[in-house]
């Protein structure tokens, strides 16, 4: 009757480590550069922000981004809603704004 199945353990052991994975590169991307507004990426102009967006890469399959929203919070922090075009995950990339003091 309560005969085990080899074959569910493993599967249910592989999505747990699937799962595991997922949720540790979320924890990675949020500790890195541009991941949140303590660590945002600096940029010199409101200009590059939209490219440099795009030009980062997904950590969860390494898709390029499109970009949904961009908004500022202050005059310096700027918020980059993106979304990966392989895998559909969103996320949040930060932006400050460094101006360069005249030489």
């Amino acid at each position: 009757m309560g005969r085990k199945r080899p074959e569910r353990t493993a599967r249910r052991r592989a999505e747990r480590g699937a799962r595991e994975l997922v949720r540790d590169r979320e924890k990675l991307a949020a500790l890195d550069i541009g991941g949140s507004p303590e660590r945002p990426i600096e940029v010199s102009t409101s200009a590059v922000i939209e490219g440099r967006a795009r030009a980062q890469r997904c950590p969860q399959c390494g898709g390029s981004y499109r970009i949904e929203d961009h908004q500022a919070p202050s005059a310096t922090l700027r918020e980059v809603a993106v979304r990966c075009a392989q895998c559909g995950v969103g996320r949040r990339l930060w932006f400050r704004i460094t101006v360069a003091a005249p030489s």
